[in-house]
């Protein structure tokens, strides 16, 4: 198959609204801001992938010339597959790292958080490498079983910073931070059973009236709940 023809491979995959991708780009801007300011002093890992992808998409659903480019189309889907897996990895890193400063999880169980990390980032970067040979049905093979293992270790975080003592003048994403990771945890879950449930059906799982309610819009607002101030601890902070 030729990376032109001429198929409309964008409009075949479901690709049609246009206003809709453009507000989502537009969305993701003010974010993308933060967290390339964030970066120099905080660990985090969503980048530029979340915005490229939907302008990728924008174009490909407002050009019916562009629209007949399969690289394109493929490469669209890399960018959200990859995208999503940056947002889930980054998500698990700020739980382990607010593990780390709860003093009910230290120094327990280190050997099994060590076992049970080892196992997510081998899950995330098979899910990343099979997400860019095959995309986007190897990832919805890959990706379940991590977004449960954050939830999981998400309650474990909860769990242990329900007891700790917190000063009058702490942020709101410190004093709150549980429920927000909380939160976010359920936006992966909703996000992730959407995507293997529809798996075998191409069809339901792209078309835009399920697509952007049950992807787009839990993982921008899973992007937004991670930007909550004080949610993500500095470097300094952490254990070395």
């Amino acid at each position: 198959m030729s990376p032109s023809s001429d198929t409309n491979y964008a409009k075949s995959f479901g690709f049609e609204s246009v206003a809709a991708v453009v507000i989502f780009a537009i969305l993701y801007m003010p974010l993308l801001g933060w967290f390339v300011r964030q970066s120099v002093a905080r660990p985090t890992y969503v980048t530029i992938v979340r915005v490229t992808a939907f302008i990728i998409r924008a174009v490909l659903s407002g050009s019916d010339s562009v629209g007949h480019n399969l690289n394109l189309l493929i490469g669209d889907e890399i960018h959200f597959g990859v995208g999503f897996a940056g947002l889930l990895y980054s998500s698990y890193t700020l739980v382990l790292d607010r593990m780390l400063l709860s003093d009910s999880s230290k120094p327990t169980g280190a050997i099994t958080r060590l076992i049970v990390n080892r196992i997510f980032r081998v899950a995330m970067i098979a899910a990343v490498a099979l997400g860019i040979a095959d995309p986007p049905d190897s990832q919805h093979r890959c990706l379940p079983r991590p977004t449960i293992l954050q939830a999981y270790q998400t309650l474990r975080v909860v769990r242990a910073e329900s007891g700790a003592y917190r000063r009058g003048n702490e942020s709101w994403g410190v004093k709150h931070g549980g429920y927000i990771l909380c939160a976010i945890s359920l936006l992966l879950l909703i996000r992730e059973a959407f995507a293997t449930a529809t798996s075998s059906d191409a069809a339901k799982q792209n078309s835009e009236h399920f697509w952007y309610p049950l992807t787009a819009l839990p993982e921008i607002l899973a992007v937004a709940l991670y930007a909550t101030p004080g949610l993500v601890p500095p470097r300094s902070e952490l254990p070395t």
